[in-house]
């Protein structure tokens, strides 16, 4: 397609039951607003409005429907405050803080340094980009994100020649995010990019959804948006970039590296151990739907597809 473009249990035990348990839950999100009206209002009241955080059009935005932003900011994948699909909007809006914040950028750089909150908001122009995310569990939905191309920041800190991948790590705060307790996966949670994915014009460093700045259960105050790759890979509440030699380890490929690799780019052909990839279910439609045909790539082939050039897509999943 063209654009216009989860108690104490074993590692590799945990994946599937919390998405075992998650599956009632997707059932009444993917209803529609009504089902989930039932987790909005305490949610709501418990969160600080969003402030306007408008951008410019950008031609890279994918031309489907938004998902209603009901939807996708009460169904969320945020294991920091809980497994469940509704913890993240029940807990997280009353406890996370995201005034102080800064993320340190270090490792192969010329120029390491820490930034706060503010001025990474001012490195380069916010653009208005609409993408499809997929998520692992075979969900789908398409939301208007708010930010700059990660490039934009990688070029401000200036990478070695030893630079190959970006590691991201995210907050890992016991007294904000009470699902720390549990262990789920070795936690602070951490994931990765190659260097030339992360330079990719795809890539976005993402402060907003829906005009206004990231409500704390979608990831605020930044997060990270590859829409090619499963959205686990869209690391939330970074804290620290680091720049590698080598592959870093990322969280669930650590937790349960026969379920999920470094790459994690959507793809068809490759199920999921304990279900198929080759379909799946937009949030906000009827339960009983004909479900979508997944796509290579997520939609974003024309676009990426040469990042992959002669690698087995089968073996680096």
């Amino acid at each position: 397609m063209l654009i216009r473009t989860e108690n104490d249990l074993k590692p590799s035990e945990v994946t599937p039951e919390a998405v075992f348990r998650a599956r009632r839950t997707l059932l009444q999100a993917t209803a529609g607003a009504l089902a989930v009206s039932a987790l909005t209002p305490r949610a709501q009241a418990q969160a600080s409005p969003p402030a306007p955080l408008p951008g410019r059009p950008s031609p890279l935005s994918a031309m489907d429907k938004p998902t209603a932003a009901t939807l996708v900011t009460t169904y969320c994948n945020f294991y920091e405050f809980g497994t469940e699909k509704e913890d993240p909007a029940r807990l997280a809006p009353r406890r996370l803080k995201t005034r102080p914040w800064t993320v340190r950028i270090e490792g192969e750089v010329r120029k390491p340094q820490t930034l706060d909150i503010e001025a990474l908001l001012k490195v380069a122009p916010m653009e208005d980009r609409v993408y499809r995310l997929r998520c692992v569990e075979a969900w789908s939905a398409v939301v208007p994100w708010v930010g700059y191309p990660l490039a934009e920041l990688i070029r401000r800190v200036e990478p070695t020649g030893n630079a190959k991948y970006v590691e991201f790590t995210t907050l890992a705060d016991p007294k904000q995010m009470p699902g720390l307790s549990y262990p789920v996966i070795d936690w602070p949670y951490t994931e990765g990019l190659r260097l030339d994915e992360a330079t990719h014009p795809l890539t976005l460093l993402t402060f907003g959804m829906y005009g206004q700045t990231l409500p704390a259960q979608n990831g605020a105050p930044l997060r990270l948006v590859v829409p090619w790759k499963y959205g686990f890979k869209s690391a939330k509440s970074i804290v620290r970039i680091r720049f590698t030699e080598k592959q870093p380890a990322t969280a669930w490929q650590k937790s349960n590296p026969g379920e999920y690799g470094f790459y994690s780019n959507v793809n068809p052909a490759r199920d999921h151990p304990r279900w198929s990839q080759k379909s799946e279910r937009r949030l906000g439609e009827e339960i009983f739907s004909r479900r979508r045909p997944t796509l290579m790539f997520n939609g974003y082939a024309e676009q990426v597809a040469s990042l992959y050039a002669g690698m087995d897509l089968m073996k680096f999943y």
